[in-house]
C-alpha cells in the first residue's frame, strides 16, 4: 500500500488529468495501479515519489525488466511517469523533472488482431436469438461490428444516443469527442428488433435509458461483454486469437480491403491522430499479400 503523502499526490493527479483530458475509467485504474506499485517500491527502499529522482526511476525499470514486463508495459508506466512529475511541476511541487531524460524503450506497432470476414458472419450468427440474451448478443455484436465501437462506447449506449430514423448513433468517445457513426441497414433492423422483443423483458418493463442491459436490469461491464465475445466466437469454432477490440479492428480493416478511404475511417473510429489509423492500411496489404500467394498461379 502507498505511504498517504504518495497516495494523495496520487490521486490529485488523477483528479486533475480526469479534469483537463476526459480520461476513461481503464486509464485512470492503469495510472493509479502504475503509480501505487512505484511508490510501494520506493517506500521499500526508503524514498517517495516527490523525492524520486532519474537514478531511482532506472533502478525501478531495471527491476520491471527482470521481471520480463514488456517493453510497451514499461512505455506506458513512462508516460504515466511524465505526466505525473508535470503535473508535479506545474503545482510548484518540484523544481526538476527527474523523467526528463529518460527515453522510451524502442517498440514496434504491433498490427491490430482481426477477424476474416467469414469468422465475423460466422461471430454474428453463433447467438440464440430464440431468447432475450442471444437477441441482445447478437445486436451488440451487430452494432459493434456495423460501427466500430469501443467496447466501453458499446456498453455505455443510452437510447437517447440512437436514432433510428437517420440510422446513425451518437458516440462520446475519448477526450469527450462527440462522433456521429452510421449503423448501416442490418444492424438497424436488428437493433429495432431487440428494442422491440428482448429489451423490455431484460429490464423487466422498467423504465430505463440503458441500451443493453444485464441480466440483473443493470449497465453491462466491458468485462462481462468481453466473455461474451470469448464465449460466442469458441461456440462459432473461430481459432483466432482475440482481443476487446477485435471487431473494431475487423470494422477498419474491412472498410479498407473495400476501398474506404483513409481519413473517413479515421473519422468512423474517433481517432484524432491519423497515424493512429494507418495502422489499418499495413493490415489491408498484409490480407491482399496472402491471397495473392494463396489465388494466384504464380503465388
Amino acid at each position: 500500500m502507498p505511504s498517504q503523502p504518495d497516495l494523495d499526490l496520487i490521486n490529485s493527479f488523477i483528479d486533475n488529468s480526469w479534469v483537463e483530458k476526459g480520461l476513461s475509467d481503464h486509464t485512470q485504474e492503469s495510472y493509479r495501479r502504475d503509480l501505487s506499485q512505484f511508490s510501494i517500491w520506493l517506500n521499500e527502499h526508503d524514498n517517495k515519489l516527490i523525492d524520486a529522482d532519474y537514478e531511482a526511476i532506472q533502478k525501478f525499470l531495471d527491476f520491471r525488466r527482470q521481471q520480463k514486463l514488456s517493453g510497451r508495459t514499461s512505455a506506458r508506466f513512462l508516460s504515466c511517469l511524465r505526466g505525473f512529475y508535470r503535473y508535479l511541476l506545474r503545482e510548484n511541487l518540484l523544481k526538476e523533472n527527474p523523467v526528463a531524460l529518460i527515453e522510451n524503450p524502442k517498440i514496434g506497432k504491433p498490427l491490430p488482431k482481426s477477424l476474416t470476414e467469414i469468422d465475423v458472419e460466422a461471430l454474428l450468427a453463433a447467438p440464440d436469438i430464440e431468447n432475450p440474451i442471444g437477441l441482445r448478443d447478437r445486436t451488440m455484436l451487430e452494432v459493434l461490428y456495423a460501427c466500430g465501437l469501443r467496447v466501453s462506447e458499446l456498453v455505455g449506449l443510452s437510447m437517447s444516443q440512437i436514432n433510428l430514423r437517420q440510422n446513425v448513433v451518437r458516440i462520446m468517445g475519448k477526450g469527450s469527442k462527440e462522433r456521429l457513426v452510421p449503423m448501416g441497414g442490418e444492424a438497424a433492423r436488428w437493433l429495432e428488433r431487440y428494442l422491440r422483443e428482448a429489451r423490455p423483458v431484460l429490464l423487466n418493463n422498467i423504465p430505463d435509458e440503458v441500451v443493453f442491459p444485464s441480466t440483473r436490469a443493470q449497465p453491462m461491464t466491458r468485462q462481462t461483454f468481453w466473455y461474451r465475445i470469448k464465449y460466442w466466437a469458441e461456440m462459432a469454432g473461430i481459432q483466432a486469437e482475440l482481443s476487446p477490440h477485435t471487431l473494431r479492428h475487423a470494422f477498419a480493416t474491412h472498410l479498407l480491403n473495400h476501398g474506404a478511404d483513409l481519413r473517413v475511417v479515421q473519422l468512423l473510429l474517433g481517432h484524432s491522430d491519423l497515424s493512429t489509423t494507418q495502422i489499418y492500411t499495413h493490415v489491408a496489404k498484409l490480407r491482399m499479400k496472402q491471397q495473392h500467394a494463396l489465388h494466384h498461379p504464380r503465388g
